[in-house]
C-alpha cells in the first residue's frame, strides 16, 4: 500500500500476499505495453491474433466496453460492491460485505467495508473490526508449535498479525476451514526485522492506513506463498511466535498459507468478475457494481462478450506503453492507473499526477495465446478531481509508482466493464477477460 497527502487511501499493490513472491513475480514475470490512440468506448477490439475460446461469440452484448452495466446482485453466486466514502473516507476502494465464523459453529460476524483485490490471495482482517468473532478463531500451529503468523508484503509496508482459521462466507457461497490473516494483533514490535524480517515500510494495522476494514484477496492464486514457504523458513512472510514474541522464520504447508477463499467454495471457485458501471471523467460520488463468482458455471457468469487474454498464473499480460515494454496487471486494489511518465506530481511526496488538462492514453496488452487489445484510459489532474472532496468515485485518476518496469491497471479501469479473472484450477490455465 502507499500513502498520499491529498487524502487518497491506500494504493493496494500487493501482488501475492508476501514479499518475496511479490518481488519474484512483479518484477520477473511480468510484461505490459501501451500506446497512443483509442477510443473512450472499446477496450478490447482485437489486434491481431483470433478471439479463441474467450471470444465476443454467441451473439451475445458484449461487455468488454467501458459503458457496460453491471446486472443485479442474486445474493448467491453475486454480491453488491460499493465505491464510497467506506470506512475511511479514501477514494476509488470497492467494498464487499463478508461474514467470518468460527469454523463449523454459529459464531460469526458480518464485516462491511472490505476492499475487493483482484491482485492479491487471502482474506485479511484488521483485528479492530473483527472484534466480535476474533477470540473463537483458532490459531494455526507452526511447525514448531509456535503461533503461525505473517508479514504481507504491500508497495510501501506491510500488514502483521496472526493466521488463524475461519469459515468465510459472501453470498450464499462458503469456504470453510480457511486461514485467514488478522491484521494488529501481535505487537507492532514482534514484527521481525533483518535479513529475514518483515519488509520495509509502515505497518499497516488501522482503516487509517489501509482504507479498509480487510482486504479479500481473489487473484488467480489459491495460496499467497505456495512452494517457497513449503521448503524455506527465509521467506519473510512467515514466522513461528511464541506468546505473541520472539518470532521466527518458519516453513508452513500450502493448505495451512493465506488462502484465497473462492477456491474453497463448494462451486463457482474457478474465478471472479468484477462488474462496476460507468462513471464521468470527473468522477461521481459513488457508484455500485457486483462481484460474481464462478466463471462459466451458472447462467450469470457466462465468458461471452468479452474477449479473453491467457496470463502467466500471477494474472501477468505483456505490453507496450509509448514504446517500452512493461509489467502489466489488472488489480482492483489499486485505487488508480499507475505507470511511468513525465507527467506533473501533484506534490514531491505523493505519486499522484496533475497535468495540465485532461489526457487521452492508450496502452496495448496482449495475452499467451495471441489475442491483442488497445485499452484507451483517460488521466485527469488529482488536484482538479478531489477538489471540492465529494466524489470518490474515479476513472481518470493516475499517477507513478517510482518503477519504471510496470503497469498497474487500477480501479479507474474497472468502471464501465465486467472484467474475469481466471484461476488456474482443474487443469485451466490463468486468465483475464473484459
Amino acid at each position: 500500500m502507499q500513502r498520499t497527502t491529498l487524502g487518497f487511501p491506500a494504493l493496494n499493490l500487493q501482488r501475492t500476499g508476501g514479499f518475496v513472491r511479490w518481488m519474484s513475480a512483479l518484477f520477473l514475470s511480468i510484461m505490459l505495453a501501451a500506446c497512443g490512440g483509442g477510443s473512450d468506448n472499446n477496450s478490447s477490439s482485437n489486434n491481431g491474433g483470433s478471439s479463441g475460446g474467450g471470444g465476443s461469440g454467441g451473439g451475445s452484448t458484449p461487455t468488454s466496453t467501458a459503458t457496460a452495466q453491471p446486472i443485479q446482485p442474486n445474493g448467491t453466486n453475486a454480491v453488491p460492491i460499493n465505491v464510497n466514502s467506506g470506512v475511511a473516507g479514501f477514494v476509488n476502494i470497492p467494498n464487499v460485505s463478508v461474514t467470518v465464523c468460527a469454523p463449523g459453529t454459529t459464531v460469526c460476524q458480518t464485516i462491511n467495508n472490505i476492499q475487493v483485490d483482484t491482485a492479491s490471495y487471502g482474506l485479511r482482517l484488521l483485528g479492530s473490526a473483527a472484534q466480535s468473532v476474533i477470540t473463537s478463531l483458532p490459531g494455526v500451529a507452526a511447525a514448531n508449535g509456535g503461533q503461525l503468523a505473517e508479514c504481507a508484503g504491500f508497495a510501501d509496508g506491510y500488514t502483521w498479525g496472526t493466521v488463524r482459521t475461519a469459515d468465510v462466507k459472501i453470498g450464499s457461497e462458503v469456504a470453510s476451514s480457511v486461514p485467514v490473516q488478522i491484521i494488529g494483533d501481535l505487537s507492532a514490535s514482534a514484527a521481525p526485522t533483518g535479513d529475514n524480517g518483515c519488509p520495509s515500510g509502515n505497518d499497516e494495522n488501522s482503516t487509517d492506513q489501509i482504507g479498509a476494514n480487510g482486504i479479500l484477496g481473489i487473484g488467480p492464486q489459491a495460496a499467497d506463498c505456495g512452494s517457497l514457504c513449503t521448503t524455506s523458513a527465509l521467506n519473510q512472510m512467515y514466522y513461528s511466535c511464541n506468546n505473541g514474541t520472539n518470532c521466527t522464520g518458519t516453513t508452513v504447508p500450502v493448505a495451512q498459507q493465506v488462502t484465497n477463499p473462492v477456491t474453497r467454495f463448494a462451486a463457482d471457485n474457478n474465478g471472479v468478475i468484477v462488474q462496476l458501471p460507468p462513471v464521468p471523467d470527473g468522477g461521481a460520488a459513488s457508484a455500485t457494481g457486483v462481484l460474481i463468482f464462478g466463471i462459466g458455471t451458472q447462467s450469470n457468469n457466462a465468458l461471452t462478450g468479452v474477449t479473453k487474454y491467457g496470463t502467466d498464473p500471477y494474472g501477468n499480460l505483456t505490453g507496450i506503453y509509448k514504446g517500452n515494454t512493461l509489467a502489466t496487471f489488472f488489480d482492483s486494489g489499486s485505487n488508480g492507473n499507475f505507470f511511468p511518465d513525465n507527467y506533473t506530481l501533484c506534490s514531491n511526496d505523493n505519486a499522484f499526477y496533475c497535468p495540465g488538462s485532461e489526457q487521452s492514453l492508450s496502452a496495448k496488452i496482449a495475452g499467451s495465446e495471441g489475442n491483442a487489445a488497445i485499452v484507451p484510459f483517460q488521466l485527469v489532474s488529482a488536484r482538479t478531481l478531489t477538489a471540492d472532496g465529494s466524489k470518490y468515485a474515479f476513472d481518470s485518476l493516475g499517477g507513478q509508482l517510482g518503477l519504471s518496469n510496470m503497469f498497474d491497471f487500477g480501479l479507474p479501469f474497472f468502471f464501465g466493464r465486467h472484467v474475469y479473472v481466471g484461476y488456474e484450477v482443474s487443469n485451466g490455465a490463468a486468465f483475464v477477460a473484459f
